[in-house]
C-alpha cells in the first residue's frame, strides 16, 4: 500500500556519473566531494535589493533582529547556523543559510523568520534567489545608461537584479537606460511582470518573442529611424539544469545527454540572434545551470568560430574576488544515451547526424583553440563553495558580425538587406542547425508586402502616441490579448487640474504618461522612461509587449470635487516626487507609526506640527514625507515617501500591506501574525472586501464610522484611543507584537482596488 506517500527519489544515476568523470571537469580527488554535495539539499539564500535607500536599513534589522534570534536555535535536532554574506557579493547584500527552504517553511521556530522573508520580498526588498543565479548580472557590469535586453527573462530573478543597476542612484527618478525582459512562454512573461512590479521602475518593459528569433527594434533618433542595438545582452538560455539537482530531485533520474543534444542547437541560435542585437563595444553574458560543455563551451566555441574575429571572451578572473570557479574546458567529447562515445565529428556514423551536430566538438586547429581563450568561461561546482552547479561566459562585440558587415540602418533597402542577409547566412551554415541573422519578424516576406502598402492607420496612431498589439495573425494565436498602450496627448485636458493640484515641475515629462485604454473614461495613469516611450511608438507592428510603465495615479471620482480626480498611487511616488512642489507634509517618525498602525487616525492624533500644516490645505490626495535625523542614530535612517488622504478631520496613508509592514520593522515594530489568526481570517476577507460598500470610496473620510476603524490598533504612539482601550497585549513598539489582521481587513478595500488595477 501507499502507507509513506511517494517513495523517496533515489539520488543515483550512473550514466551521469560515468559521463562527468569521463570529462573531467571535477579536479583529481574532488569527485566525492562533489556528489556528495549534489545529494544534499541547496541552501536557502536571499539578496537585498540594492537600488532602494534603506537596503540598509533592511540589512541593519536582519543583522541585529532576525539572525541574531536564530543563534542557538535547534530545529529537529540540528543547529540552525546564523546566515553568512555572501563573500563575493558587493555590500553585504547577499546572504546563504544552512536552512533549507523546507525547514523554513514548516518549522514552527523558524514561522516569525519565515513570515518576514515571505512578506519582504512581496514589497521587492528581498529576492529569494539561488546564489549563482546572481552572478551573471554582476559581470553585465551595468550602468544606469545602458540599454539592456533580458533574452530569457522568465522568472525574473536577474531581470530585478539589472533593474536595480540601472536605479544605481536614488535621486534620478529616469535613468536613461532601460531593460526588456523577453520570454517565449506567455504565461511565464505574467510571473516575470509580477517579479518586475515590486520594483516599481519606469524602464522596464516586458515582451514575448521567441528569443531566437527575437525582432530587432527601431528608435527615433533626431528624427531618423535607426536599428535599436543594445549596450548589455543577458542570455540565460534554457537547458538540461543538470546544476540544480541539489533543489530539483527530479533531475537524478531524468537526466541523459539527449537532452544536452537537443538544446544545443537552439541555444547556438539564441546567443548568436543575442550577439546580432548587441552593440560595438557591448557585452553579452551567456549562461546556463548545466555543466554540459555541450551545452557551454561548444556553444561558445562555435560562435566565436562564425564570428571570424568579431567576437573576444572577456577575462573576468579579477572579477567577483572570492568566488571560487573552474576554468572553461578545451578537449571533451560527445556520448549519446546509450552511452556511446564519439571525439570527433568524422566519427558519427549518417544515421546519427541529426541527433549529433559538427558545433558540438571542440575545435580541433590548436591555434584558433588557443585563440579562443575558452579557459576564460567559468565553471560554477556545487562542492566548491555549497551552492548549485553554473557556467558563465562573457563575450565582448568588437566588430559587426561577419554576415552582417554593414549594421543594419532603416533607411537602407529592406528587401536588398534581407536577400544579402539569408545568402550570407545560408553559406555559413556547415552543418550548424540554421544559424541566420533573422533580422526580425519585422523583415519577413508578410512585412516585406505590408511596408510597400501605405498604413495611414499605423501613421495616424503613432501621432496620437498609440502602441497597440501587433496586427500580425501570427501573434495573436497564443496568450492574452493585451490591452493598447496609449500616451496622453499634449493637449489632453486630463493632465491641467492634476499639474495644477500637485503644482508639478515644468520639467515633469508629460509625454511619458499613459493609459491602456481608447475609450471611456481613463481611471490609470502610468509612466514610462523617455527612451522606453521612444522605443513603444516605433515598435507597435513588430513587438508583443505583455507590460511597462508605473502607475503614478489613480482616479478617485470623489476627488473631483477638491480640485483634482487623481490621486497620487504609493508604487509610482519615489519616481514622482521630485517633481511635486504642492501638497507635500514633513512628519515625524512618532506621526508615521500612527498613520501605518491606524486605519483613519483624527488630526488629534498626530503631532502640533502636522496638525498646523495640515490646517489651512485643502481636503485630497497628499505626499507624508519623513525625513532621518542624524542626530538620532538610533531611530530610522532613510527617508519614507507615502500616499496619503486628508479627510476633514482626518489624515490616512495609502499604502499596501506589506509595504506597511516593511516600514514598521524598519521603526523596530515587530509585526508577527500567528498561522492560526491568518487561517481564521484568509476566508473572511474576500467576502469582507466584497461586502464593504457602505464605506467611502478609498480613504475619504469616515469619521460617522469611527468606531470600527480609527482604533482597530494602536501602537504605543504617545495616545490612546478616545473610542475604545488599545489591545496593548496584540501590539507593543520595540519590544512586543503588532497584530495587523484586523487592520488588513479594514485597509482591504484599498489593497483589493490596487491589485485590481
Amino acid at each position: 500500500g501507499w502507507s509513506g506517500g511517494y517513495p523517496e527519489i533515489v539520488k543515483e544515476n550512473e550514466l551521469f556519473e560515468r559521463y562527468y568523470r569521463e570529462l573531467g571537469i571535477v579536479p583529481a580527488g574532488e569527485w566525492g566531494a562533489f556528489m556528495a554535495a549534489l545529494r544534499e539539499p541547496l541552501p536557502a539564500t536571499l539578496r537585498i535589493t540594492g537600488y532602494k535607500s534603506h537596503a540598509r536599513e533592511v540589512l541593519h534589522c536582519l543583522k541585529s533582529k532576525y539572525f541574531r534570534e536564530l543563534r542557538e536555535l535547534r530545529v529537529d535536532g540540528q543547529e540552525v547556523e546564523v546566515p553568512q554574506a555572501l563573500s563575493w557579493y558587493p555590500e553585504e547584500l547577499a546572504w546563504h543559510t544552512n536552512l533549507s527552504r523546507k525547514i523554513l517553511r514548516k518549522s514552527p521556530e523558524l514561522e516569525k523568520f519565515h513570515q518576514f522573508l515571505v512578506s519582504e520580498t512581496e514589497c521587492g526588498n528581498i529576492s529569494r534567489q539561488e546564489a549563482v543565479s546572481m552572478i551573471p548580472p554582476l559581470l553585465l557590469n551595468v550602468s544606469p545608461h545602458h540599454k539592456i535586453l533580458d533574452m530569457c527573462a522568465a522568472p525574473g530573478s536577474k531581470t530585478a537584479q539589472l533593474i536595480e543597476m540601472l536605479h544605481a542612484d536614488m535621486n534620478v527618478p529616469f535613468p536613461k537606460g532601460f531593460v526588456i525582459a523577453n520570454d517565449v512562454d506567455n504565461k511565464r512573461c505574467y510571473l516575470l511582470v509580477h517579479q518586475a512590479k515590486r520594483l516599481n521602475s519606469p524602464c522596464i518593459m516586458v515582451v514575448n518573442h521567441d528569443a531566437s528569433s527575437i525582432p530587432n527594434l527601431q528608435i527615433d533618433i533626431d528624427g531618423k529611424k535607426e536599428v535599436l542595438f543594445y549596450d548589455r545582452i543577458l542570455c540565460d538560455v534554457p537547458c538540461s539544469g543538470d546544476g540544480t539537482m541539489r533543489k530539483n530531485i527530479d533531475v537524478w533520474k531524468k537526466w541523459t545527454t539527449q537532452n544536452s543534444l537537443q538544446l544545443h542547437g537552439l541555444q547556438l541560435r539564441i546567443a548568436t540572434r543575442g550577439v546580432e542585437q548587441l552593440a560595438e563595444g557591448g557585452r553579452m553574458v551567456y549562461s546556463t545551470c548545466s555543466l554540459n560543455p555541450i551545452e557551454n563551451e561548444a556553444v561558445i566555441a562555435a560562435l566565436l568560430d562564425k564570428s571570424q574575429g568579431a567576437l573576444e571572451l572577456a577575462d573576468v578572473s579579477s572579477e567577483l574576488p572570492g568566488l571560487k570557479r573552474m576554468p572553461g574546458i578545451t578537449k571533451w567529447k560527445v556520448m549519446l544515451k546509450d552511452g556511446q562515445w564519439f571525439e570527433e565529428w568524422k566519427d558519427v556514423p549518417p544515421n546519427r547526424q541529426t541527433q549529433i551536430r559538427p558545433t558540438m566538438f571542440p575545435i580541433k586547429e590548436e591555434q584558433k583553440l588557443k585563440a579562443m581563450n575558452l579557459e576564460r568561461c567559468l565553471r560554477i561546482l556545487p562542492h566548491h563553495q555549497n551552492t548549485g552547479g553554473f557556467f558563465v561566459a562573457v563575450l565582448i562585440k568588437k566588430s559587426p558580425m561577419p554576415w552582417n558587415k554593414r549594421q543594419p540602418k532603416i533607411n537602407q533597402k529592406l528587401p536588398q538587406r534581407t536577400e544579402d542577409t539569408v545568402e550570407t547566412a545560408a553559406n555559413l551554415d556547415e552543418g550548424t542547425e540554421n544559424i541566420t541573422e533573422e533580422p526580425a519578424l519585422a523583415d519577413s516576406e508578410e512585412s516585406k508586402k505590408m511596408q510597400n502598402l501605405p498604413k495611414p492607420d499605423t501613421e495616424q496612431s503613432k501621432k496620437e502616441g498609440v502602441c497597440g498589439p501587433p496586427p500580425s495573425k501570427k501573434m495573436k494565436l497564443f496568450g492574452f490579448k493585451e490591452d493598447p498602450f496609449v500616451f496622453l496627448p499634449e493637449d489632453d485636458p486630463l493632465f491641467l487640474p492634476i499639474q495644477k493640484f500637485y503644482a508639478l515641475d515644468p520639467s515633469f515629462p508629460k509625454m511619458n504618461l499613459l493609459t491602456r485604454t481608447q475609450e471611456g473614461k481613463k481611471r490609470q495613469l502610468y509612466m514610462v522612461s523617455k527612451e522606453l516611450r521612444n522605443v513603444l511608438l516605433n515598435n507597435s507592428e513588430r513587438m508583443k509587449v505583455i507590460n511597462t510603465g508605473i502607475k503614478v495615479w489613480s482616479r478617485n471620482s470623489d476627488g473631483e470635487q477638491f480640485g483634482c480626480a487623481f490621486r497620487l498611487a504609493q508604487e509610482g511616488i519615489y519616481t514622482l516626487y521630485p517633481f511635486i512642489h504642492a501638497r507635500i507634509i514633513n512628519v515625524c517618525i512618532e506621526d508615521v507609526k500612527i498613520l501605518l498602525t491606524q486605519e483613519n487616525p483624527f488630526l488629534s492624533k498626530f503631532s502640533s506640527e502636522t496638525q498646523k500644516k495640515v490646517k489651512d490645505m485643502a481636503m485630497g490626495s497628499i505626499v507624508l514625507k519623513y525625513d532621518p535625523d542624524p542626530e538620532k542614530p538610533d531611530s530610522l535612517q532613510c527617508p519614507i515617501v507615502l500616499c496619503g488622504w486628508q479627510g476633514k478631520t482626518s489624515l490616512r496613508a495609502f499604502v499596501p500591506k506589506n509595504e506597511r509592514l516593511h516600514y514598521l520593522r524598519m521603526m523596530g515594530v515587530e509585526v508577527f501574525k500567528a498561522k492560526r489568526k491568518e487561517e481564521e481570517s484568509e476566508g473572511k476577507t474576500e467576502e469582507e472586501a466584497e461586502g464593504k460598500q457602505a464605506q467611502p470610496e478609498e480613504g475619504m473620510d469616515v469619521e460617522d464610522k469611527k468606531d470600527d476603524s480609527v482604533t482597530k490598533m494602536e501602537a504605543e504612539t504617545g495616545e490612546e484611543s478616545s473610542n475604545t482601550p488599545a489591545e496593548s497585549s496584540a501590539m507593543e513598539v520595540e519590544s512586543k507584537t503588532v497584530d495587523l489582521d484586523e487592520f488588513s481587513r479594514n485597509a482591504n478595500n484599498h489593497v483589493s482596488q490596487e491589485s485590481k488595477d
